[in-house]
């Protein structure tokens, strides 16, 4: 009697049975426990993004939690037991951060699917989506340190060293700081990015003479699309210690300006007009504001400038486009004598200098070349 209990007491015969009948009871669990929360969260995308991005993790957390408790219900004397004890735990912790790590990234996708930025006013959601994703990945990174903490606090050697280090972590403290610098510092840029806002989701940025539209937000850079599909990669730290223009800080409505040369004689009053008749038949105008002013004056010309709205950036620059070809179209048409000339000083042998332009040709001369002002381009002096 005494040697079939010590039998089973070390033998792996009986462990593996009880194993086996907790694996099968997890998997069980597990697919209960998904429909459940499917059908829990079926109408809330919150819900769903989260019990989505769950569902691989959770396939290995469940069997491991079983196995550990099987494990710690081992007889201490059984051989290899502390071992398999330790495997199993490492894997456990793995799991739980890996289960950690697809919450985070399921609420931040929950967020973004409630707060979607393919609307008119976006403004709002773009804030939200910003902070979700900073804010997530920030925690992410974060569950990942400590996971691996836990994961060497497991090992009585990496305990040891720890506390050899700790008790003469004057340099090497100083070392580490000095090499973790660029990450503390990115990691904290990206909370004050999250909290302040200075950038968000699809904002339209100008850093160092770029235009572009920020792609993606991660814990460390910024993606910055240009106009030309070419990505500027940017730390999170550039942000907080440099100036840069946010078109869309408050609001998506942009002012367009567009700026046209033109001679001193062209009458401003058919300009207008003509501004104001072709502006309403564009559809990028929002209808707020179309404006013609003079703004400079030089030695050879004067210098307008024509203000228009829309409602975000990129139909402020089509709408810029098509004003500017409108104007230079109607000038050329209209008043082709008032594009810019180069006035210079002629004379006449008689009454000494006179003011004089570069003319166009003359109407008499028939079988003469076009000037190339009578074409509608400037002439040269």
């Amino acid at each position: 009697m005494d040697s079939v209990e010590a039998l089973l007491t070390h033998s792996w015969s009986g462990i593996l049975a009880a194993a086996a009948l907790a694996l099968a009871a997890s998997q069980v669990a597990y697919r209960v426990g998904r429909l459940l929360l499917g059908r829990m969260t079926q109408h809330t995308r919150m819900g769903q993004a989260v019990v989505g991005a769950i569902a691989q993790p959770a396939q290995w957390v469940l069997p491991l939690v079983a196995l550990q408790l099987v494990w710690q219900g081992a007889p201490e004397g059984l051989r290899f037991i502390g071992n398999v004890r330790h495997l199993t735990g490492l894997l456990l912790i793995g799991a739980f951060t890996a289960l950690a790590l697809r919450a985070l990234a399921g609420i931040a996708d929950g967020v973004v699917a409630r707060n979607p930025a393919n609307v008119q006013d976006n403004l709002h959601a773009r804030r939200i989506q910003t902070q979700a994703r900073v804010l997530s990945r920030t925690a992410q990174f974060v569950v990942l340190v400590a996971g691996v903490s836990f994961m060497l606090m497991t090992f009585p050697g990496a305990r040891q060293v720890g506390a050899s280090l700790l008790a003469s972590a004057g340099v090497v403290g100083l070392v580490a700081g000095i090499a973790a610098r660029p990450v503390f510092s990115n990691l904290i840029a990206g909370l004050q990015i999250a909290l302040a806002q200075p950038i968000r989701i699809d904002d339209v940025l100008i850093v160092q003479g770029e235009w572009g539209r920020v792609e993606e937000i991660t814990g460390t850079y910024v993606v910055l699309r240009i106009w030309d599909d070419r990505r500027l990669i940017i730390p999170l730290q550039w942000f907080i210690e440099n100036p840069f223009q946010n078109w869309t800080r408050t609001s998506s409505d942009l002012l367009g300006s567009v700026f046209l040369n033109v001679d001193f004689g062209l009458p401003l009053a058919p300009l207008r007009a003509e501004l104001e008749r072709i502006v309403p038949t564009f559809p990028e105008w929002d209808g707020r504001v179309v404006l013609l002013q003079v703004t400079d004056a030089t030695e050879r010309t004067m210098q307008l400038r024509v203000l228009v709205t829309a409602q975000s950036s990129g139909l402020a620059f089509d709408l810029r486009c098509k004003v500017r070809e409108g104007l230079i179209d109607f000038i050329q048409r209209e008043y082709p004598q008032h594009l810019p000339q180069v006035r210079f000083m002629r004379f006449d042998g008689e009454g000494g200098p006179q003011p004089s332009v570069a003319q166009y040709a003359s109407a008499s001369s028939g079988s003469a070349q076009p000037s190339p002002a009578a074409q509608g381009q400037p002439p040269r002096a």
